[in-house]
């Protein structure tokens, strides 16, 4: 059976040698996080702080840090959780086939059902704001955050379990303008399904109210990470994935004692077992600046308006423990996050859109940034002469589909040129596209549309542009892996067989780079050429398709961009980004000292 609290999941992992007790006091501003990333980044043991600095609470963090461990963690769900999707309980079908698909499988249907409880160990303490642990993770965020928070909600215009939302939104819990003890701030970015609760709430007139619920099983944690449809509530895969119904005390249910409904004042349901629960309200239209923040694209998010949640209670168990993670550059743990769901239900996507064969969200450029896939181009199979077509249709499907839609870069293929590419393989399938794309054609774009949140490059919070490239049929070059004659650009570096990195704009007629096909233009081609990863992520993260894609020979037909030559993308810092995540220096210094400590004594 899975994990019913975080307690149990901490006490197998240090049983098996998958967690090492921190007995030594870590500050958690900025040096809990430092210590995190560099135990992730060595594929370090999950970590149990038992004295955090100035904290009240014990605080874990990378219980999802590796493959191994989140596959330990999950181990006894996962099976099951694959076996209803074959059954038709695919989370992203219709509820009527997902009640008969789990009506199928017996116990782990009726796993997916909440369950209501009278009493709940996460009231067992009440406590304010200020007592909840301060993680600040990078130097110029705007306050201490929840980074594991499971942000509850329900429907309005259908209340109950049944359509709520469980999403992990970020949380900053003091500093900008927000009320001492009273206000914290909740940002949630588009495509996220707590925003169509919150629309229904100010159309009425009423305050949304939000539980935000912190520890608990770790099916919770996940599952409020998972992008499951709208109306379809996440407490249906946590119950699937941790082998247990999630019990819930709701104020609404009759065997509820009434003095118990008349002290907690929670009008929405609660998850019983979580280590800490929040309850209040977002009032409607009410909003505060939010941020910065250092986020996983390895930039900070800056200052924002975002919506207030009115905090008006604070539980937590007994034996209450509080987890956190760190973001910043990919990869970091969220990683884990993607690979693992994508491991469960990985072929969603292709159920959904016929004719896509794979789609992968590149995780070193940012995930949202750039899109691999394979599709079918099956319209004229008997035309010699192949070029894209079905592929054009398949990328529109791709860009309109759920999270899929904040891609900012889709490069798809046709799987008939080679059965065997793999979206997973990036630097090989790049190749596969750029030894055949015809920029005069094959080069798409999608101006003035939404962007990710957390991306800066289009230089307008939720704004941006698309640019797809579709290929299909043989190779139309070789691709060239040394320079043929002098380069009159400045400091050209070749990234790898086909693509060259420069400093400064291309000099005219610059003819040892015309075999070239993509050619990136950086502020350092030594940095940015050193290594596929960094490649992919200064490339994309710096880069607006519309603004900064251009060409050798650029042209307009019919309102169809082209160019005849290279494809150039300007991937230079502007003005307008977001600052890159840098660590202080005395920081990284004690951090290093640590992770050694902790690291050898495992050996």
């Amino acid at each position: 059976m899975g994990y019913r609290t975080l307690k149990q999941c901490i006490v197998d992992l240090r049983k098996t040698g998958r967690l090492v007790d921190v007995d030594e006091p870590v500050d958690p501003n900025l040096e809990l996080a430092a210590v995190q990333r560099r135990v992730f980044e060595r594929g370090g043991p999950a970590l149990y702080f038992s004295k955090p600095i100035g904290c009240s609470f014990p605080m874990v963090s990378n219980l999802f840090g590796t493959e191994e461990r989140i596959e330990y963690i999950f181990r006894d769900g996962v099976e099951p959780l694959r076996k209803a999707i074959q059954w038709g309980a695919d989370p992203l079908q219709s509820r009527l086939e997902i009640s008969t698909g789990l009506f199928s499988l017996g116990m782990s249907g009726w796993f997916s059902r909440p369950k209501f409880v009278r009493r709940a160990p996460v009231f067992a303490c009440r406590t304010t704001l200020d007592v909840l642990p301060k993680l600040v993770s990078w130097p110029r965020d705007g306050g201490p955050y929840i980074t594991l928070p499971q942000v509850y909600t329900e429907d309005p215009d259908h209340p109950g379990v049944g359509r709520s939302n469980l999403g992990m939104y970020r949380v900053q819990l003091s500093g900008n303008d927000y009320e001492p003890n009273r206000e914290v701030g909740l940002h949630y970015q588009i495509q996220r399904g707590i925003a169509a609760h919150h629309a229904a709430a100010i159309r009425r007139g009423e305050p949304l109210p939000v539980n935000v619920f912190v520890g608990g099983a770790p099916a919770m944690t996940l599952a409020a990470v998972m992008p499951l449809p709208e109306g379809l509530s996440e407490l249906l895969f946590a119950g699937l994935l941790g082998r247990h119904r999630i019990p819930l005390y709701s104020p609404k249910e009759p065997q509820v004692e009434a003095v118990l409904r008349r002290n907690l004042g929670v009008p929405l349901s609660v998850y019983a077992e979580a280590d800490f629960c929040l309850t209040g309200f977002l009032d409607a239209g009410i909003i505060k600046p939010e941020g910065p923040f250092g986020d996983h694209l390895g930039y900070y998010s800056l200052r924002h308006d975002f919506p207030v949640f009115r905090v008006e209670n604070v539980f937590h168990r007994k034996d209450a423990v509080w987890p956190f993670t760190v973001v910043g550059r990919p990869p970091q743990e969220d990683s884990m996050f993607g690979r693992f769901i994508h491991k469960i239900v990985g072929s969603v996507v292709t159920q959904k859109l016929p004719g896509v064969h794979a789609v992968h969200a590149v995780d070193e450029a940012g995930v949202h940034p750039l899109l691999l896939a394979i599709g079918s181009e099956r319209y004229v199979p008997y035309e010699k002469n192949r070029r894209a077509a079905e592929l054009h249709t398949l990328a529109h499907a791709v860009l309109g589909f759920g999270q899929l839609s904040l891609a900012k870069f889709l490069f798809l293929a046709a799987r008939e040129d080679d059965p065997g590419l793999d979206v997973y393989n990036t630097e090989k399938f790049l190749k596969h596209v750029l030894c055949r794309a015809d920029w005069r054609r094959d080069v798409h774009f999608v101006t003035q549309t939404t962007a990710d949140t957390l991306d800066y490059s289009g230089g307008e919070l939720n704004r941006g542009s698309k640019m797809f490239v579709a290929v299909s049929g043989p190779p139309i070059r070789e691709l060239p892996t040394e320079f043929d004659g002098d380069v009159k650009s400045k400091n050209p570096r070749i990234a790898f067989p086909g693509v060259v990195c420069i400093e400064g704009n291309v000099v005219p007629n610059d003819g040892a780079l015309e075999k070239f096909p993509l050619i990136v233009i950086v502020d350092n081609s030594e940095f940015t050429a050193a290594s596929l990863r960094n490649f992919l992520w200064t490339t994309f993260t710096k880069s607006d398709p519309a603004v900064d894609v251009h060409g050798v020979g650029e042209f307009t037909e019919n309102k169809h961009w082209g160019c005849t030559g290279p494809l150039i993308v300007d991937a230079r810092r502007k003005p307008h980004h977001a600052p890159e995540l840098e660590e202080p220096p005395e920081i990284a210094r004690r951090a290093d000292a640590l992770t050694d400590r902790i690291l050898r004594s495992l050996i």
